[in-house]
């Protein structure tokens, strides 16, 4: 019987050591690109951070390109750009397409 990998749903446990592979910025990208329309709540709670890092996190990728806000009567919808070259310079020839590829 071949087993397969558990769907993990929400934050990460912290009691696994307390870091992940990707970082903070990666997660709100993957969960842009996923539902655009989610609230900073939403995104709080998905990643497992306070809603004033997911702030800082948004204004931090707004202001680099990687994503554009749009304003929707109350709500915000972000966009996410898939042209935006990854900054390290281990990464600097993929962008964020292919990132988004291999994490899907």
């Amino acid at each position: 019987m071949e087993k397969t990998a558990p769907v993990i749903e929400g934050p990460p446990s912290r009691t696994e050591g307390g870091w992940t592979f990707l970082t903070n910025h990666t997660h709100v990208i993957v969960c842009l690109a996923r539902e655009p329309e989610l609230r900073i709540r939403d995104l709080a709670a998905k990643i497992g951070i306070t809603e004033r890092a997911v702030q800082r996190i948004l204004s931090e990728l707004e202001e680099s390109g990687a994503i554009t806000k749009f304003r929707e009567g109350r709500r915000n919808r972000y966009t996410v750009n898939l042209d935006y070259r990854l900054r390290h310079p281990l990464e600097s020839d993929c962008d964020l397409a292919h990132l988004l590829k291999v994490l899907r």
